[in-house]
């Protein structure tokens, strides 16, 4: 078995309504007094209404472009040279992007999420994509975030896709863990903990969404809106952080990059990829009655099974091979599956079969 690194947690988490306002105590903790603030325009939108005054505090502002890119971490790193510490302002990409810069730069950084998407806010990683917004690679820090802040009312009025999308990246965090752990005879204590952190993944999404999801709708904070923020955060960070490589990411999200190979992929969310992924990583470990199981949770959520439901239908069969072999790369999570060798070929008949399947 390969060596388990834990990365387990943020240093310090607080959910509460009025969290942004412990922020400027917070900072002061940790004796920084300069900040450079990583936002995006409709993050900064949605916040700016919580940020709080911060007299003590020299804050600078930077409005990223979209991407966690090669060129937007040289950008953030030649503004943030001069700061105590970058603040994170924003959803999944925001994050990424800012603790890769932090990394760089050996500077604490804290997270202020404004949407609930992923597990980004909880995990030392950020998905780096290359300048033309493909998928690139993974890093992961040897260092956790500082500080976690989350407000649930600015997430309650975030985007509602967003917030099905993160339900579907979650829900892979089960699959993904399940394939590699349930081949381990005896799991050491921390595959354990990720073992059981990603079986509430799919148990609290499968019993809680449709209830956060009418807060949402209704802009009424409940408990299983909370609850499914959390999931989302913490158990799904956990699944990685104690599960280290075995659980992380396998076939669902190899999926997903592969998918990046399209250019019309690009604008569709990353969760929805990857709630496709899910169903073609199935498909791959000949499971299709699990595929049919997930149909009418799948069909309430809006979330795809099929090309057709990703609104994919022009894709040729030249291209769907590119999704293929992109999904099949040497060095993509797709391998770490023991079910044999994975070629593009058996990608390729997995989607085929999906499609005649659902």
């Amino acid at each position: 078995m390969k060596t388990i690194e834990v990365h387990a947690a943020p240093s310090e988490y607080i959910l509460k309504e009025g969290a942004f306002e412990l922020l400027e105590e917070k900072l002061q903790q940790r004796g920084i007094q300069s900040i450079l603030v990583v936002t995006g325009t409709k993050s900064y939108e949605a916040a700016k209404a919580y940020w709080p005054e911060m007299p003590s505090m020299t804050e600078t502002f930077y409005t990223y472009q979209g991407e966690c890119s090669f060129a937007e971490i040289e950008e953030v790193v030649t503004r943030a040279k001069e700061v105590d510490a970058i603040v994170a302002l924003g959803g999944g990409k925001v994050i990424d992007l800012a603790k890769a810069a932090a990394n760089e730069l050996h500077k604490q950084v804290i997270v202020l999420p404004t949407l609930a998407s992923n597990c980004a806010p909880w995990t030392p990683l950020s998905v780096i994509y290359d300048n033309e917004g493909a998928f690139h690679h993974y890093d992961i820090y040897p260092i956790a975030t500082s500080l976690l802040l989350v407000e649930p009312k600015l997430l309650l009025h975030a985007p509602r896709d967003l917030f099905v999308a993160g339900i579907g990246d979650t829900l892979a965090k089960w699959y993904e863990a399940d394939v590699q752990l349930r081949t381990i005879e005896h799991l050491p204590v921390p595959l354990m903990i990720s073992y059981e952190a990603a079986k509430q993944c799919k148990e609290l999404l499968l019993r809680d969404s449709k209830e956060a999801l009418r807060a949402m709708d209704e802009g009424v904070l409940n408990d299983a809106f909370i609850q499914v923020v959390e999931v989302m955060f913490m158990y799904a960070g956990m699944v990685g952080g104690y599960g280290d490589h075995y659980g992380r990411t396998a076939g669902a999200h190899a999926v997903h990059n592969g998918l990046t190979a399209l250019e019309e992929s690009h604008a569709l969310l990353h969760g929805v990829k990857v709630a496709y992924g899910i169903c073609v990583q199935l498909m791959l470990e000949n499971r299709p009655e699990e595929v049919q199981a997930l149909r009418a949770f799948y069909e309430e959520l809006h979330l795809p099974q099929t090309l057709k439901e990703l609104g994919l239908t022009e894709v040729t069969a030249q291209q769907l091979q590119e999704v293929a072999e992109k999904t099949t790369i040497p060095t993509e999570s797709i391998h770490l599956m023991p079910i044999g060798e994975i070629t593009s070929e058996r990608v390729l008949e997995a989607m085929q079969e999906l499609e005649q399947l659902v």
